[in-house]
C-alpha cells in the first residue's frame, strides 16, 4: 500500500501583487521524498514555501498537510532558511539558535530545564555541532551556522521539511556537507521535503523528483524527465539547451541566467524576498 502523502496541493493557484505565479498545480509529497524546486527568479519558489507555511493563502485550490488544511505555525513542518550572517551585536550562541526550535514557539509553561537541555544537546549531536554549542553564532562559518539551523528545524520532529536555498552563500565543500546532512536525516526520519535551490547539482544525487516553475507554468517529474532541452524549451516557449557533463547539469538559454544550474560557486547575495519581487 502506498503511504498517504505528507503534503497535497490540488489545482493550486497563487497570485501576488497582481501577478499569477502558478495555476493548476497538483503535487503530492510522499513521506521520505526529496523534491527539488527549481526555476527562475520571480517564478514563485519561495512563495510556494510560504504558502505551505500558511503565510500566503492560495488564490484557488487546496493545500493539506497530512489531510488537514494548511495552517500557520504547524509544528509538523520544519523550515531551513538561506544562510544569513547574524548581527555581530547579537549575543547568540550555537545552542541558543537550536533552542529557538525547541521552545521559541511556546507561550505557556516552559520545558523543565533538564529536559530542555537534554533535547538541545541531542539535536546538537545529531547535526555534529556539539563542539561549538557555546560559540557565538556570529563567529561561525556559513556551513556551521547551517548545521545549527538544520538542528533547529528538526526540533519539532517534522513530517515535512521546507528548505529555502539553504546552500546559498556556502562554498562547495560546505554545500556538500550540509546537503548530505539534510539528506541523511530525511532518510533516517522519513520526512518529505521541498528543497528550493538555484543550483541543483549539489543535491542532484539525492533528488527523487523535480518541480520546475517558469513563466506561470510548471513541470513535475524525475530529474531525467524534467531537466531536458525539449521540456524546458516548451516550458519557457524559447530554445533552451540542457547539457550533462561530468555528472553536472548545465542549462543554457533559459531566461534569467542567474538561475542556471551550473554556477560552480555560491551566490554572494540572497535574492529579494517575495514581497519585493517573487522568486
Amino acid at each position: 500500500m502506498t503511504a498517504a502523502p505528507v503534503l497535497s496541493l490540488r489545482d493550486a493557484a497563487l497570485t501576488l501583487g497582481g501577478r499569477s505565479l502558478w495555476t493548476g498545480l497538483d503535487l503530492d509529497v510522499a513521506p521520505g521524498e526529496f523534491i527539488a524546486v527549481l526555476g527562475a527568479n520571480g517564478s514563485g519558489k519561495t512563495s510556494l514555501l510560504k504558502t505551505v507555511l500558511g503565510q500566503h493563502p492560495l488564490t484557488a485550490g487546496t493545500a493539506t498537510l497530512l489531510g488537514d488544511p494548511i495552517r500557520h505555525g504547524d509544528r509538523r513542518i520544519g523550515y531551513i532558511p538561506q544562510q544569513r550572517r547574524p548581527d555581530d551585536g547579537v549575543a547568540l550562541r550555537g545552542r541558543d539558535l537550536v533552542a529557538l526550535g525547541v521552545d521559541g514557539h511556546r507561550w505557556g509553561v516552559p520545558f523543565p530545564a533538564a529536559s530542555r537541555r537534554r533535547t538541545i544537546d541531542a539535536l546538537l549531536d545529531a547535526v555534529g555541532a556539539s563542539h561549538y554549542a557555546r560559540v557565538p553564532v556570529s563567529g561561525l562559518s556559513g556551513g556551521e551556522q547551517q548545521r545549527l539551523r538544520v538542528g533547529q528545524a528538526l526540533a519539532g520532529d517534522p513530517r515535512l521539511l521546507l528548505c529555502d536555498e539553504p546552500l546559498s552563500s556556502l562554498d562547495l565543500r560546505a554545500q556538500r556537507v550540509v546537503s548530505e546532512l539534510i539528506d541523511r536525516h530525511r532518510r533516517d526520519r522519513g520526512f518529505g521535503m521541498l528543497f528550493v535551490t538555484h543550483d541543483v547539482n549539489p543535491v542532484l544525487e539525492h533528488v527523487d523528483r523535480v518541480l520546475y516553475l517558469a513563466a506561470g507554468r510548471f513541470r513535475i517529474g524525475t530529474p531525467a524527465e524534467v531537466l531536458r532541452s525539449d521540456v524546458l524549451s516548451d516550458l519557457y516557449s524559447s530554445p533552451v539547451d540542457v547539457i550533462r557533463t561530468h555528472g553536472r547539469i548545465v542549462i543554457v538559454g533559459a531566461p534569467d541566467e542567474s538561475h542556471a544550474h551550473d554556477h560552480g560557486h555560491s551566490h554572494d547575495h540572497p535574492h529579494p524576498d517575495d514581497e519585493g519581487g517573487a522568486r
